[in-house]
């Protein structure tokens, strides 16, 4: 079966709660964790938990069907199955679209939702009925009460849900609340936190003492036969670059996976680190990440900037996201005011600054790339503080935000394709199919 972590509200504790099930469930057996939405910090910590890569689910980016079928798909071989929602339980884009209990109806999975507990005593029990009984649809396996304060608080909670039959499957102490460090745009990735290993730890202790296993373990159990998915035919050999580091982390697995299916060998690399790109290298993929956290070593690194320069004078294709963008622009001014030179291939700076973009986005093809048709609508995500000095003369999509305003962003320049727009190309394979098309075009040098 499987089971979706919810929350009452965003900063619930679903994040911590569903950490520290996942510590529990990776010493019991195999076990595929699973991320709401266009998030990539988050699944970071389930994979340094689970040692296995968590998959986004995402309705919007992709489709319903797909979201079905990447599930079934990556619960083949497991024993446990277990879904992050994101925000509220039924907070979502356009209503209800998009959000964690359309995720819960479209997967047919239990939902435990996770109450925090620090202003209520005796109101939980019509908030938890409230939301058992909202949706007839979604279907309340229990609740787990985070931030409880003291033995008394506890009793007073328990006695208050008794009358609603509803199951308390945890109960985390304000004490025993993990907390994480956090920045501009949410938790600090666990690549650089070099103190995880011990959180890790705290985490499993939690999940020995915080939960019910016997009511948990039923719920989390996942037996799923084996299943076919349509065959991906392999374009020809070629190698990718991708940039990964601590400036450069924000992939979507789906989507490496995708084009390594389609035959690419990606091949990582640090432009925080290294002098030189990969050899043989047919095209450059740069994500998203913190690329304003590490400017001055960027900027340092010369030799790494020269030869990303060099790889796009010779025409080696580049798919650049937020990120990416950023590194390929002439210079990153920090929070500080401070400039740092950057690549230099496109003509404008990102600037940081306090005001946060944030949210889908649905974009349409204005002037088209090697990767993108022209009049092509494609959904993404914005998630970023900083601004560019110069926009694009001839601007790649046109964007609509949920509050249908109109704006113009991206950037095609020769074989450099740059967005602040990230895209999950689970629901348009046939990007991924023109990316890898366009780097065979390239010799493999000797």
């Amino acid at each position: 079966m499987g089971v979706i972590i919810a929350g009452d509200r965003s900063g619930a504790g679903k994040t911590t709660v569903t950490m520290a099930l996942l510590a529990g469930l990776a010493q019991r057996g195999r076990l595929q964790s699973f991320k709401v939405g266009p998030d990539y910090i988050d699944p970071m910590f389930h994979r340094a938990i689970t040692g296995r890569a968590c998959r986004n689910l995402d309705v919007q980016l992709t489709s319903e069907a797909y979201v079905q079928a990447c599930f079934a798909k990556h619960t083949q071989d497991t024993d446990f199955a277990v879904v992050e929602g994101v925000m509220g339980l039924f907070d979502g884009f356009q209503g209800d679209w998009a959000s964690t209990a359309h995720v819960a109806r479209l997967l047919d999975l239990p939902v435990v939702l996770v109450l925090d507990c620090r202003s209520l005593s005796g109101s939980i029990a019509p908030i938890a009925w409230g939301f058992a009984k909202f949706d007839p649809r979604i279907k309340l396996a229990g609740v787990i009460l985070n931030r409880v304060a003291s033995d008394r608080h506890a009793q007073i909670l328990q006695d208050a849900l008794a009358a609603t039959g509803i199951p308390i499957l945890g109960l985390l102490r304000r004490s025993e609340e993990i907390t994480l460090p956090e920045r501009h745009l949410g938790l600090v990735p666990t690549g650089e936190l070099p103190g995880f290993t011990e959180v890790s730890d705290r985490l499993a202790h939690l999940a020995a003492t915080c939960f019910d296993w016997p009511r948990l373990l039923p719920l989390v159990e996942h037996r799923a036969p084996p299943q076919t998915g349509p065959e991906v035919k392999p374009l020809a050999p070629i190698r990718i670059a991708v940039a990964y580091d601590r400036a450069f982390n924000f992939y979507y697995q789906d989507n490496l996976e995708l084009l390594a299916s389609l035959g690419a060998e990606l091949v990582y690399w640090s432009p925080l680190e290294d002098q030189e790109l990969p050899a043989h290298s047919q095209a450059l993929y740069f994500g998203g990440g913190f690329p304003e956290m590490f400017a001055d070593a960027l900027a340092a690194n010369q030799a790494a900037q020269n030869a990303v320069r060099g790889a796009i004078a010779q025409g080696v294709p580049v798919y650049a996201e937020c990120g990416g963008l950023m590194y390929l622009s002439q210079a990153i001014q920090d929070f500080a005011g401070q400039s740092w030179p950057m690549v230099g291939v496109l003509p404008t700076t990102a600037v940081m600054g306090s005001s946060l973009t944030l949210g889908y986005r649905r974009a349409q093809v204005l002037h088209p790339s090697w990767l993108a048709v022209a009049g092509t609508t494609i959904w993404g995500h914005e998630f970023h503080r900083s601004h560019l000095t110069i926009a694009p003369q001839q601007p790649l999509w046109q964007t609509q935000n949920s509050q249908r305003q109109l704006d113009t962003e991206g950037w095609s320049l020769g074989m450099v394709h740059a967005s602040y727009v990230h895209l999950h190309w689970g629901a348009m394979p046939e990007m991924a199919a023109r990316f890898c098309a366009q780097a065979s075009l390239v010799p493999a040098s000797p």
